[in-house]
């Protein structure tokens, strides 16, 4: 019998002070059967920072063309591709095909950082790829819950992300930007 996915109700108040971006969004975040909460929680941060009308979460594990997350235009081409974790680097050369512009989130410390050094050259080349490294989680593994009530902040660069008992400045190390 197969495994099913766990969901996740997520009620997520954005302040983003640097994109002038406030909203909140209602989610269901479904947990893949082989996802850990710390790679769904991973997933539901790049959500925040990259939160639009249109950003979706996408198959993601599920599926091999698709990403975690993606920002699609009415016209169904894909302007954002979101993959958390360590992809392999050509399944990143085939999502700057595909979009407009890629974005990675790292995660998993000593594990993130050799993924960025086996693959920071090669990936340098990619001028629409954009990579995120967030070296400790724990505060956003600990926040996990099947009902959330989030709150997402951010001003000057610095990421705050909250629920009713905790707020955690949230680390996030740029390893590259895209090509503007």
């Amino acid at each position: 019998m197969a495994l099913k996915h766990t969901i996740f109700k997520v009620e997520l108040a954005i302040a983003d002070m640097d994109r002038h971006y406030y909203e909140t969004h209602s989610l269901t975040v479904a947990q893949h059967p082989s996802e850990t909460e710390e790679r769904m929680m991973v997933r539901i941060f790049a959500f925040a920072r990259h939160a639009h009308e249109r950003l979706v979460f996408a198959k993601g594990l599920s599926v091999d063309d698709e990403p975690d997350l993606w920002h699609i235009d009415y016209t169904g081409d894909i302007l954002t591709w979101i993959d958390v974790g360590l992809p392999d680097e050509r399944r990143i050369r085939k999502a700057c095909g595909r979009s407009n512009e890629v974005m990675v989130y790292l995660y998993g410390g000593n594990i993130a950082d050799m993924w960025w050094k086996d693959n920071e050259s090669k990936v340098k080349s990619l001028s629409k790829v954009s990579v995120f490294n967030l070296p400790d989680t724990s505060a956003l593994t600990a926040m996990a819950k099947r009902n959330m009530q989030l709150q997402y902040s951010i001003q000057d660069g610095e990421v705050w992300l909250s629920d009713a008992q905790d707020a955690h400045s949230i680390v996030v190390d740029t390893l590259q930007l895209a090509n503007a």
